[in-house]
């Protein structure tokens, strides 16, 4: 009795975890709205700014706007394209257009890429929660802050390296 409980319990989470999922990018399209919060390694404050994602068609095939505003459109706006790679593969890219591509992979229900800019390696993340787009960036330094481990089988040499900052923001779809 126990395990058929629990069979059909894990199997309603599984149907209902599935039901969530979104159609990418086609359920993303829409201007999105909110607050980016910008926390810093070793601080107490948080800066906070409007944030915004403007995601459309664009004019070519599976091409997307993917355009991100800080602050009102004429402080920080870029206007960058989200483009196919393999999308059977979940593989995307932005298109920075001005010869930066930043890769991006739909891992589950979540857009996911790494870059390294200058000293920092950045990951973000995009998702949808219900009716709200998540974002989540975490600057991460790109050298080796320690390096520990023997370098053997039973203890491998494993690098660590300084998180400077993380951002988080709960975008609304506005109508």
């Amino acid at each position: 009795m126990k395990f058929s409980l629990l069979f059909l319990t894990t199997l309603l989470f599984c149907e209902v975890s599935f039901a969530q999922q979104s159609a990418f990018p086609k359920d993303w399209v829409g201007n999105w709205k909110g607050e980016l919060i910008w926390m810093r390694s070793g601080k107490t404050d948080t800066t906070r700014v409007p944030v915004q994602l403007r995601i459309h068609p664009a004019d070519s095939i599976n091409t997307y706007t993917w355009q991100i505003i800080y602050g009102s459109a004429g402080e920080d706006n870029r206007p960058y394209l989200l483009k196919p790679v393999d999308p059977a593969k979940g593989h995307w890219v932005v298109d920075e257009k001005n010869g930066i591509l930043l890769d991006q992979f739909l891992i589950g229900n979540r857009l996911c890429g790494a870059f390294t800019v200058q000293q920092s390696t950045i990951i973000n993340q995009y998702w949808l929660e219900g009716n709200r787009l998540m974002i989540e960036f975490l600057n991460v330094g790109a050298h080796t802050l320690h390096s520990t481990g023997k370098g053997t089988e039973d203890s491998p040499v494993v690098n660590s390296y300084k998180v400077a900052s993380y951002q988080k923001a709960e975008l609304r779809k506005e109508n």
